[in-house]
């Protein structure tokens, strides 16, 4: 492939094929994205220096996270900071192998690969060490999440190397395959890691209404993922007269308890992140990126935007690891809010919206559950869920959920969720007919969920009136999905477009032994649903 880039591991890739000309659909240019690859070559190069050892250090476990993580879509778009990334991996394998770099007749053993190799490769190999990666990629971010509450799990660390080692090697479908689903297995294992560290860090999330209204005065908008910068910058603005505001996947984070007790949070501004450069555009507040999702910042508001952990883009000022937030809070103060109250909507018009419904949450009315089944009071469960974006076709989303029966429970979780989360769907014996299981990585839940009816009901969970309508845009939403295959969970629809980098043979394979299906119609979608599951 002779051309100033390749990447196709996004939703959006242009023409459903590779972005491969001056920047990338997400807004990296050529240069990021070979950089990126650079990186990806590296760490390939660092898990071949580690190959054979039983157990890798904490530190090279962190580096190989956060050297992943840097390469998820929308989550580093700095030269410069890619560059320290491969210096630093580069570093860990000439610690670990020192020998290497004098050896006179190297054996390339421990060489960089080269990912020309992946994208030249056979359209089959491509597909799949294209899952492994990006599935690998959606974890990592995870296991960060996980590691920054000081939780880790060695057997996770080790796979990423396993992984990384069988890009660089793997070479026929036999021996690949394996690896696809085993990522979605560990991705389990990492996905209970960081419930785990979650829960035990801010408590069990509770169902918790979130007012949409934006009260005059200073404010910051957080956004990402993280809920320990979150948690930090809530007690360094206890007392200022600085009231705090989630967007995106940040939303959950008012159902913890821990953080519910600061009164300074106040609700959630805005919806999904594809809208950010709309709803950011002149904000008189500044907004902290703790994770991806970033698009390149408007000129209206590029010197409010500021950046922390992986997150970096030219020009945003950087929070470093001592987590002094006193930049963003003074240019809070200077910008000093909106002068009166803002009342905003979501996208359906709603000015509240709910969170909090985790497994635990949905479990403790379990009896409830399972009498309003039996009862035909509940006829059957949508896990309507995964990433927004900005390709046309993401409103068949909301028609799905508008359009779903009276007697249907509709869970959801990730931002996927802005454009249904604001509609009012009623109850079924006192639960709400919509409830919001929390961020991405919370489909760790879901699968509790389904798990403990499957064993309330004897059956499995593909025997349940349970159906999976998924939406995706990076590389998080393909390790849930690889969890699900390796569940054994079938008929799933997936959109709005099927991914790119999976070809034909492996797409059929997927079609063949898990029923994949894209999505066609909201209307269509429904009766197929209800139908299979009678």
């Amino acid at each position: 492939m002779d051309k100033k880039m390749f990447c196709f591991q996004c939703e959006q890739t242009v023409g459903c094929t590779g972005c491969t000309g001056n920047a990338g659909a997400c807004g990296k240019k050529a240069d990021t994205a070979r950089l990126q690859d650079e990186l990806t070559g590296a760490l390939i190069s660092l898990a071949r220096a580690v190959d054979g050892s039983t157990a890798i250090s904490k530190r090279t476990g962190q580096i190989i996270i956060e050297g992943l993580f840097t390469t998820v879509t929308n989550v580093n778009f700095d030269d410069a900071s890619i560059e320290n990334m491969i210096q630093k991996v580069r570093a860990e394998k000439e610690r670990l192998v020192p020998d290497c770099s004098k050896c006179q007749s190297p054996c390339g053993k421990t060489d960089e690969y080269d990912m020309q190799q992946l994208w030249d490769a056979n359209e089959d190999i491509r597909s799949l060490k294209s899952l492994i990666l990006f599935g690998i990629r959606g974890m990592a971010a995870y296991a960060y999440h996980a590691n920054v509450l000081n939780y880790e799990d060695a057997e996770v660390n080790r796979f990423f190397c396993e992984a990384l080692f069988m890009i660089g090697y793997g070479e026929s479908v036999e021996t690949l395959l394996p690896t696809v689903l085993k990522v979605g297995e560990i991705n389990l294992k990492c996905m209970a890691l960081l419930d785990k560290a979650n829960t035990e860090t801010y408590g069990i999330p509770e169902p918790t209404d979130v007012t949409l209204t934006i009260e005059k005065g200073p404010f910051i908008v957080v956004t990402g993922h993280d809920l320990r910068d979150l948690q930090l910058l809530l007690e360094q603005t206890e007392g200022k007269g600085i009231n705090i505001y989630t967007h995106g996947e940040m939303l959950p984070a008012h159902a913890y308890p821990f953080l519910k007790k600061f009164s300074h949070l106040k609700g959630n501004f805005g919806t999904a992140w594809q809208n950010q450069q709309k709803e950011f555009d002149h904000l008189p507040a500044p907004i902290l990126y703790t994770t991806n999702c970033l698009m390149p910042p408007k000129s209206s508001y590029a010197d409010r935007v500021f950046t922390t952990e992986m997150v970096a883009f030219p020009g945003a000022v950087h929070i470093d690891e001592k987590k002094d937030f006193t930049p963003v809070i003074e240019k809070a103060l200077e910008l000093g809010g909106y002068k009166e109250d803002q009342i905003l909507t979501g996208i359906n018009g709603g000015t509240k919206v709910t969170t909090g419904f985790g497994h635990a949450a949905i479990l403790s009315h379990a009896g409830t559950v399972v009498e309003a089944v039996k009862s035909g009071a509940i006829r059957h469960f949508f896990l309507v869920a995964g990433c927004d974006g900005a390709k046309p076709g993401r409103n068949y989303y909301t028609e799905f959920v508008k359009q779903t029966p009276s007697d249907s429970i509709v869970l959801t979780l990730a931002c996927g969720k802005f454009r249904f989360n604001d509609l009012e769907l009623g109850e079924i014996g006192g639960l709400p007919r919509l409830m919001d299981m929390g961020q991405c990585n919370d489909a760790y839940g879901a699968i509790q969920v389904a798990v403990a009816l499957a064993d309330a009901f004897g059956c499995s969970v593909n025997e349940l009136p349970l159906s999976f309508v998924l939406s995706w845009y990076e590389q998080k939403a393909v390790c849930i999905l690889l969890t699900l295959l390796h569940l054994g969970i079938k008929n799933i629809r997936l959109g709005p477009s099927l991914p790119a980098f999976l070809s034909p043979n492996i797409l059929n394979f997927l079609v063949e032994n898990y029923g994949i299906a894209p999505i066609t119609t909201p209307e269509e979608d429904i009766k197929a649903l209800m139908n299979h599951s009678k």
